[in-house]
């Protein structure tokens, strides 16, 4: 049995990068029908050219920003 995500779902820490292998905060949906997984920064690299090709861009790059840094004292 074959199990598939909708593609409107939220990407997890085992999506990767299909450039690099780093997590994927870009999902890109093609007009071929196929699906592209990019980090924040292929996702950037390629932006201009993936949206010639895409049907829909999932972009949860803003997930970056929103994590909180936590420091130990004895870290510093």
């Amino acid at each position: 049995m074959t199990t598939a995500l909708a593609p409107s779902s939220a990407l997890s820490a085992a999506d990767r990068c299909d450039r690099c292998g780093a997590q994927a905060y870009v999902r890109v949906t093609l007009t071929s029908g196929g699906e592209l997984l990019f980090c924040a920064h292929h996702g950037r690299e390629h932006s201009e050219k993936l949206r010639d090709i895409a049907i829909t861009i999932h972009d949860e790059t803003g997930r970056l920003e929103a994590t909180p840094t936590i420091t130990v004292d004895d870290e510093r």
